[in-house]
């Protein structure tokens, strides 16, 4: 089964922070926003694993979330 999530990225001194929406606890950065999207995938497929492992629910995407307007 194939389970999609949003994503918020924002930068930071150091290039791109990316951290899932539905699932906080997975977060990353990058140096640019590229590397950041894939460090995130391989964070988000890694936390997947983690959790069937340990037989934790896996948090399902319950729906679209707009993004917060820039201030």
């Amino acid at each position: 089964m194939l389970i999609t999530y949003a994503a918020r990225y924002t930068k930071v001194d150091s290039g791109y922070m990316g951290q899932l929406i539905e699932w906080p606890e997975v977060v990353t950065e990058g140096r640019d926003i590229e590397e950041c999207r894939a460090m995130l995938k391989d964070a988000t497929n890694e936390t997947v694993s983690a959790y069937r492992q340990m037989g934790k629910e896996v948090p399902q995407r319950v729906g679209f979330c707009n993004p917060a307007p820039n201030s």
